[in-house]
């Protein structure tokens, strides 16, 4: 599982942490069984990962350089290794090499292997060297004699910098330790030295924040040979788990003092040393039996492989998970790219050219969605519609001097088939004396009482001028969501291929094909308009039947202003009785004269004659005239722009884009080799995904096999 956690970084981890000087590198030491560097005030200046594994075999130690930022601390897309010297088989030599590759990470502006040449150890500290960095190095270690662990040695959180410190250091190291031991699956393995008060120590909070409830923190007391006389029973009570207990416990160990590291003392000398005090110094040596197994670095050995073994366990179907999902994400990608060039890409760009065709063709057609192309204009064609209908000539059958005096309500004959507009604006209405002057004043060698048809063609002319203008607009609004749609259908088929020389000049084209079907629609536009600026119909019933109701409708409402009361009395007839009202008289006297059948609806009959009878006649021409236009053309319209915008372009649209790529000319495999090169990022990236996806895909192999096993 251990040689896994070497490939797979998301696996369990254990982070030693602690203030400076709480005796970190010395158990990194009892753990590892080499020696680290050691120099006056920080020791540590960048993460140690240590990987340690047991193996058959001679020992060994290698060591590499993992850098995750750059120069100027910008975070790396991947992780970059470097291999750091050749393989160690003397421990002796391990030191020295940790020492070179710190001095490394902490240039990285300089070559790594610059580092490992004994004139570099006569240089000076380089110019800009680091204080602290989150690039790693990584030490694996191999042996028969080997725990089974996999520990970071991180940086001790300082308290304060010295006159040559950086006053970012602090939060540096701080943020550093967190990255660290903010993962649920990081072991949290807390130095705390014996010397210094508890309180005191930072690294305790860091813990206490991230893992409240001490569920992965494994406490470690070290130094208890320097606790003051008298306050034993206060480091005490952490080992038997009394105060800030941990699920893990706490343990304590004795390292070798810096006189006896001096001396050389070997690692099996200080395990024999650190036994001899705990076996024989109070209190100690007094504790349980069930606390002895707290004491000691071969017992934290020990409990940490445990512990670590039962989480990677734990782990390995979450990472299995994991691995997946990044699998599938990764693919995702893939899929997203350009396709890498094919040998043949004239082949690709016909076949992209018939996809693109058939998709605009799909799309004129008609798609059965909310956001198709016709479910779209529907809004611009009924504001069209309703502009022409609202161009209807408000005719008033009543004088100007009468305007703020009497309403003219719409003709309810219209209800069902136009909705109400409004054509009562001041300054739209048409006064029935205008009409009446208008007439007379065209008149020429007509007879009295008869007038030139040119007035009713000046009122007909008076609305369908408004007409160019509502037409213009729905040319343009089915221009614009035309424009959009064929650009989007561009994009998803030749957006990926090569560079996006391709679909700049398929863009380029469809825009000019548009552009000229929008240019032919608007030349339709105007000659429609024109023909309807002469007043011609053969559906002669139908405007037949609306004058007729027009008129009447008129004549009622010019009946109802002029005699509204006589009109009133007529409609309330109801009969009673001969001669008790003035309704009821004239209808006894007609009979009495020998006109028999008459009904009170026919008495108004009897008024003298309107003078204004001519106007009433011209302004029902020309309003049931409107109704015959103003139908013939809102159908006419949309239809001549559908036919020569939307069709137009897609009809035109294949060999538009096969004459302006010019695939098929003298030049067509340069242009189409030029089409389909692909650009470097679009390379880099596909690169860097296929190695990630082989990299998961043998994380997933051997997870599935240590599975098996």
């Amino acid at each position: 599982m251990l040689d896994l956690v070497n490939k797979l970084h998301n696996l369990p981890q254990i982070a030693v942490i602690g203030s400076q000087s709480a005796g970190k590198s010395s158990l990194i030491e009892s753990i590892s069984g080499v020696t680290l560097p050691r120099a006056a005030g920080t020791c540590t200046r960048c993460p140690t990962e240590c990987r340690l594994a047991r193996a058959e075999g001679r020992w060994k130690c290698s060591i590499a350089l993992r850098f995750t930022v750059d120069e100027n601390g910008q975070a790396l897309g991947q992780a970059r290794i470097v291999t750091f010297g050749d393989v160690i088989y003397d421990k002796a030599e391990v030191e020295d090499r940790l020492r070179r590759a710190q001095r490394a990470i902490l240039n990285p502006r300089m070559r790594s292997d610059h580092f490992l040449t004994r004139e570099s150890d006569e240089e000076t500290e380089p110019e800009g060297q680091l204080t602290f960095s989150n690039n790693c190095v990584e030490l694996r270690i191999s042996g028969p004699e080997v725990a089974d662990l996999s520990f970071c040695d991180l940086p001790g959180l300082i308290a304060s910098v010295g006159r040559s410190g950086n006053s970012n250091d602090i939060a540096l190291v701080e943020n550093l330790v967190k990255s660290y031991i903010k993962k649920p699956s990081c072991v949290i393995l807390l130095t705390v030295a014996c010397e210094t008060d508890f309180e005191n120590q930072g690294a305790h909070r860091l813990a206490k924040e991230f893992d409240p409830d001490g569920k992965r923190t494994v406490g470690v007391l070290t130094k208890p040979d320097r606790i003051p006389s008298g306050e034993e029973h206060h480091w005490i009570s952490f080992i038997k788990n009394e105060k800030e207990p941990l699920e893990h416990n706490w343990f304590s160990v004795k390292q070798p003092s810096s006189h006896e590291l001096k001396q050389g003392i070997t690692w099996a000398e200080a395990r024999q040393s650190e036994n001899n005090f705990f076996s024989s110094t109070p209190p100690w040596s007094e504790m349980d039996a069930m606390y002895q197994k707290y004491l000691r670095t071969t017992n934290l050995i020990k409990r940490l492989s445990d512990i670590l073994s039962d989480l990677v366990a734990k782990r390995l179907p979450e990472i299995h998970d994991e691995i997946e999902a990044a699998l599938r994400g990764v693919s995702e990608m893939l899929e997203q790219l350009p396709p890498p060039p094919s040998a043949d890409p004239r082949a690709d760009i016909m076949r992209l050219v018939h996809a693109f065709t058939k998709a605009v063709a799909v799309e004129v057609a008609g798609v059965p969605d909310p956001d198709g192309l016709h479910q779209k204009l529907r809004p611009a064609q009924d504001t069209f519609r309703r502009a022409i209908r609202g161009s209807a000539p408000a005719f008033r059958p009543y004088e100007r001097r009468f305007a703020d005096e009497r309403s003219f309500s719409a003709p309810g004959f219209l209800e069902n088939e136009d909705e109400p507009i409004e054509d009562d604006e001041e300054g739209k209405e048409i006064f029935i004396d205008e009409v009446l002057e208008a007439a007379v004043q065209a008149r020429t060698r007509e007879l009295p009482g008869n007038f030139p048809w040119v007035v009713k063609q000046a009122y007909v002319t008076r609305f369908t001028k408004h007409w160019n203008a509502p037409a213009y607009a729905l040319c343009d609004a089915v221009y614009r969501d035309l424009a959009v749609r064929v650009r989007h259908l561009t994009h998803v088929h030749f957006g990926t291929f090569g560079q996006g020389l391709l679909e700049q000049r398929v863009r380029l084209l469809v825009q000019e094909l548009v552009k000229a079907c929008l240019e032919s629609a608007k030349h339709k536009i105007d000659w429609l308009t024109d023909l309807e600026r002469q007043a011609f119909t053969l559906n002669t019933h139908y405007l037949a039947d609306y004058r007729d109701k027009f008129l009447a409708h008129y004549k009622g409402a010019r009946q109802a202003g002029e005699h509204g009361d006589f009109i009133d009395r007529i409609r309330q007839y109801v009969p009673a009785g001969e001669g008790e009202d003035a309704i009821s008289k004239i209808l006894s006297g007609l009979v009495e004269l020998g006109v028999a059948g008459v009904k009170p609806e026919d008495i108004p009959k009897l008024l003298p004659p309107d003078e204004m009878e001519p106007a009433i006649e011209i302004m029902a021409d020309v309003r049931a005239y409107f109704q015959v236009a103003y139908k013939r053309f809102v159908d006419n319209i949309p239809l001549a722009i559908d036919q020569e915008l939307v069709y137009g372009m897609e009809r035109n649209t294949y060999s538009a884009l096969m004459a302006g790529l010019h695939v098929n000319g003298p030049d067509g495999d340069h242009l189409c080799r030029e089409y389909a090169q692909e650009s470097p990022q679009a390379a880099s990236k596909r690169e860097e995904l296929e190695k990630k996806l082989e990299r998961l895909s043998g994380a997933s192999e051997e997870l599935l096999n240590l599975g098996r096993s």
